[in-house]
């Protein structure tokens, strides 16, 4: 009763929490067609000002792969106005710091200032998106910056591959078929005319959303983004948006030898895109299977049966579709077998046995935990904004997407783990060391 009582009291307190972190904001469009969205916050003298492009993967062509993700360090180049290699100079010189990321469906930019230095914000972003360097150095530079990249996170870091193995096999003959890293070959393929066409193409206002959170004025703030963006001319290309269908997979099996110690289980599952009712319960299933110590794949799965060293799952809930993976590295002197079995009893039970009240208010409590910790900083709260608004077209999600979280009840979950986690609409790979992987020669001494 005492623990029941204790859970009750932390649901209510981040309930509370939740009520009390309301985001106010406001939103307009310049005639340009940018998106812009402020939110201030005097509590501290920091400002974040953020661009999020809607360009992701999805939105190369095919033999063009790894642009938008190109594009995430070739913006980086300078401007007429600001030198080769001195973007991180001035905002790190300013006391900032500053970074992007690209996903499948976006590329986002951001700087963290001093909010003295908001205006210095408003003007790097402004040169990037009007006329960032696009020329034949700066693409050879980046090409390299890329290349190391993709060797450090993909082709020689153990399991690095798991992503590109399962979403080539998951999503096959759709735009999300590739992941943003690319291919070397499509990349040095490409011409600088191709580059800036691309360019051209998506990193204009009409495709960009400007959202800056922190120690600002709403109304100077508004007259410095007029000044800084206002001018720049709205994109004339079309924006090509790529549809996603997706066709049931079967029970696909495949095995993927790789510079690893221990093998692992990957299986990966269709499910919703992001923002759908299902998507929720899907969330929460997560947090259910691998959030934290105490979660059902680490307490099976590592703990009691010892079966792997770690554990997971995560739901790569995309703009147009989405993919559910669980995984599992192998303890020493397992097999592959034992850990899948286990690993789709744990599915089962999900599905078979309903959850407890006690287990269900914890659930809770984290999936709000994390809903409020998201929006902490004032980068975390200008990329919700962005995201809420290109996503879903409503910025004020940020508020009240918990409630979508909290609709989803107990039988939703068991509803959703029958409807996506079906063995016969799936990708199960296993991951194993090199050294296990046939060679030609023994295939020919066991022929004979």
């Amino acid at each position: 009763m005492r623990n029941t009582l204790i859970l009750i009291c932390m649901f209510a307190v981040f309930g509370a929490i939740a009520q009390d972190r309301r985001i106010d904001f406001e939103e307009y469009d310049l005639d340009n067609g940018l998106h812009v969205i402020l939110h201030q916050d005097n509590s501290t003298p920091i400002v974040n000002v953020s661009v999020l492009y809607h360009v992701g993967s999805k939105n190369e062509p095919e033999g063009r792969t790894g642009f938008a993700h190109f594009f995430e360090h070739l913006m980086f180049e300078g401007s007429p106005n600001i030198p080769r290699g001195e973007f991180f100079k001035i905002i790190e010189s300013a006391g900032g710091q500053l970074n992007a990321n690209t996903s499948n469906d976006r590329t986002f930019y951001f700087e963290t200032l001093p909010s003295h230095q908001l205006e210095l914000g408003l003007y790097m972003e402004s040169e990037r998106m009007l006329h960032a360097k696009i020329d034949s150095t700066g693409i050879a530079t980046q090409k390299e910056v890329v290349k190391e990249e993709k060797r450090l996170r993909v082709d020689n870091q153990p399991y690095g591959s798991i992503l590109q193995e399962t979403f080539s096999r998951v999503f096959e003959g759709t735009a999300y078929e590739w992941t943003p890293i690319g291919s070397f070959e499509d990349i040095d393929a490409a011409t600088d005319e191709d580059f800036k066409d691309f360019f051209e193409t998506f990193y204009v206002p009409n495709n960009a959303t400007l959202s800056i959170a922190g120690d600002i004025e709403i109304e100077q703030t508004k007259k410095l983004v007029e000044k800084y963006f206002g001018e720049i001319p709205k994109g004339t290309k079309d924006i090509p948006r790529p549809t996603v269908e997706m066709k049931k997979l079967g029970n696909v099996q495949a095995e993927v030898f790789d510079n690893i110690q221990l093998p692992a289980v990957i299986q990966a599952y269709q499910m919703a895109e992001q923002g759908s009712e299902d998507y929720y319960a899907m969330q929460m299933l997560t947090t259910l299977l691998s959030g934290g110590q105490s979660s059902r794949f680490q307490k099976e799965l590592v703990d009691n049966q010892e079966l792997a060293v770690a554990a997971g799952s995560f739901p790569f809930a995309l703009e147009d579709a989405g993919v559910f993976i669980s995984f599992g590295i192998m303890n020493m002197g397992k097999t592959p077998e034992e850990l899948q079995s286990a690993m789709d009893a744990e599915i089962a039970r999900v599905k078979n046995e309903p959850i407890d009240d006690k287990e269900f208010q914890k659930l809770r409590n984290q999936i709000e935990n994390s809903f409020v910790s998201s929006n902490s900083t004032m980068r975390g709260i200008a990329e919700s904004l962005a995201d809420y608004h290109v996503y879903f077209g409503d910025a004020n999600l940020i508020n009240n997407e918990i409630d979508r979280f909290m609709a989803v009840t107990k039988e939703d979950l068991q509803r959703v783990a029958k409807k996506y986690l079906d063995p016969e609409n799936r990708v199960q790979l296993v991951y194993l060391p090199k050294s296990a992987q046939q060679k030609p020669e023994d295939e020919k001494i066991e022929d004979q």
